[in-house]
Order: C-alpha cells, then structure tokens, then sequence
C-alpha cells in the first residue's frame, strides 16, 4: 500500500474532488476563470502522476494487484468527473455531448466486461489503440478546462473539441475490440 506508485495513484483519487470544487460553476467572473486555470494545472499534474504510477511501479519492481485494480479506477473516476463537469458548466454542450456520452458509456461497459472476465481469470491486455485512445481523451478534456480559463483563444476549444471527437472515435473502435474479446470467452 505504502509503495510510493499506489500513493501517487490515491493521490490522483483524492484530488478529483479538489478538480471538480476548481470547475464549479460558482459565478462566471475573473475569478470564476482563474478556477478553470488552477483547474488545468491540477489536471496537468493528475495526468503526470498517471505515467509515473505506472513507470515507477514497473522501474521499482513494486507492481501491486491494489495498483493494477486503483489504477484505472483512478483514471475513470478523473476522467467521468471532468466529463460531468464540463457538460454541467456548459464548455461541452450540443452535438459534443455525444462525444462526451460515448467516452462515458465505453469506460463504463469496459470496466463491467473487464471485472466479468476476472471471474473467468482471463485478462484483458491494454491495447497499443487503447493508448492513444487515452492520449486523445486526456488531451482533449485538458484543452476543454483550458478553454474555460482563456477564452479569448477560442483554438483552444476548437483543439478540444477536435480531439474530443478523436477520443470518442477511438473509444467506438477500442470498445468494439473488447466487445468482442468479451463476447468470445462468454460463448465458451
């Protein structure tokens, strides 16, 4: 428990709430906007500790079960939090909320299909497409937080925007790989 990749890994479990109070919509002044910049950094730092949980768990021969079954738990509870958040504050509204929706559901059926197949201890390797999947998803909602504290760059949301629908693309393709690993071990 006290290996320092599980406590970088509760770490990022613990700060969501601190993320989210940043991202409430309490008024829509300067200081309102400056939430959205503190936001971003928090964020920033969340997705660093993400890496390094990984990298220094496997470097330090410290790989934990509590770290492998946190450590996507970390990343969905991050992820479906900010998600809420921005659709709640407005910064993803519209057609976008499709994205958004997509992302949602698949970490959600994924996270189900992967704890059915534990209790048939078949393991569902991390796609390399899985990858960037998540490297579009964690971009995109961090130029989407971004885009709240600067919005005199509209860029910024447009990036956002673009590499939301990227994530949800991928999130279609990666859900549909796992679908079917599923569906194959459950025939069985």
């Amino acid at each position: 428990m006290l290996y320092l990749p599980n406590l970088l890994t509760l770490s990022r479990i613990l700060a969501v709430p601190l993320l989210v109070a940043l991202l409430w919509p309490a008024e829509m002044g300067n200081q309102w906007r400056a939430g959205y910049l503190v936001a971003f950094g928090l964020y920033c730092l969340m997705g660093i500790t993400d890496y390094f949980d990984g990298y220094l768990a496997r470097a330090q021969g410290t790989v934990s079960k509590l770290g492998v079954f946190l450590d996507p738990i970390a990343d969905k509870i991050m992820v479906g939090a900010v998600i809420l958040m921005l659709c709640a504050t407005r910064d993803i509204r519209g057609v976008h909320i499709v994205a958004a929706m997509v992302i949602l559901l698949r970490e959600i059926a994924v996270s189900g299909l992967r704890e059915y197949l534990a209790g048939l201890k078949v393991s569902m390797p991390v796609s390399q497409l899985a990858k960037w999947k998540t490297a579009f998803q964690l971009i995109a909602l961090g130029a989407l937080i971004l885009s709240g504290g600067v919005p005199h760059w509209p860029w910024v949301l447009t990036i956002g925007l673009a590499t939301l629908w990227g994530a949800a693309v991928l999130t279609l393709i990666t859900g549909w790989d796992y679908l079917r690993v599923g569906l194959k071990h459950m025939n069985d």
